[in-house]
């Protein structure tokens, strides 16, 4: 079963300290909130202004008017947060990053130089150093069903202890 340093390369991402005390990536899932209120009461006001409260864009960073920013969030730097996007919060956006019109972000880490450029949804997900996600892609966790979500690997089942529906 791949580990969180077998798929995502942790230099990349404010959120490396976090991450490096968790074996899989769901894991991880459960804290975003609280790791964001930390790490963002610890950034430097000269880069970064508070522009409401527990929502942090970096002075570099191009939020269009339109684009709606829920706390708690963190915009890195030369981030370019397009029109219409939809920041529902415990969202971490790394360095160069490309959150597009009309996409949601919900309980997220986003490494530096992720795309997610046109109409996604991406909710409860870590994605690594310069992923990119086509148009209209969708990470969700519901489950239909309301059972645990099991992560399978050949014959061994992992249990996330992740319940959402």
């Amino acid at each position: 079963m791949y580990t969180i340093t077998d798929l995502y390369d942790l230099d990349h991402t404010i959120a490396k300290e976090y991450l490096s005390h968790f074996t899989y990536p769901w894991e991880a899932l459960k804290g975003i909130k609280d790791l964001i209120l930390n790490l963002g009461s610890q950034l430097d006001p000269e880069e970064y202004t508070e522009v409401s409260e527990h929502v942090w864009v970096h002075k570099t960073a191009k939020v269009f008017p339109s684009a709606y920013l829920g706390a708690p969030c963190i915009i890195g730097p030369n981030t370019e947060v397009r029109h219409c996007a939809f920041i529902r919060g415990s969202a971490l956006v790394g360095a160069d990053c490309v959150v597009g019109n009309s996409c949601e972000l919900k309980n997220v880490i986003l490494f530096d130089h992720v795309q997610t450029p046109h109409y996604n949804y991406v909710g409860d997900s870590i994605l690594g150093y310069y992923s990119h996600m086509g148009a209209g892609s969708i990470t969700s966790n519901v489950k239909s069903d309301k059972k645990l979500v099991v992560v399978h690997n050949g014959t061994e089942q992992i249990e996330t202890g992740l319940k959402k529906f």
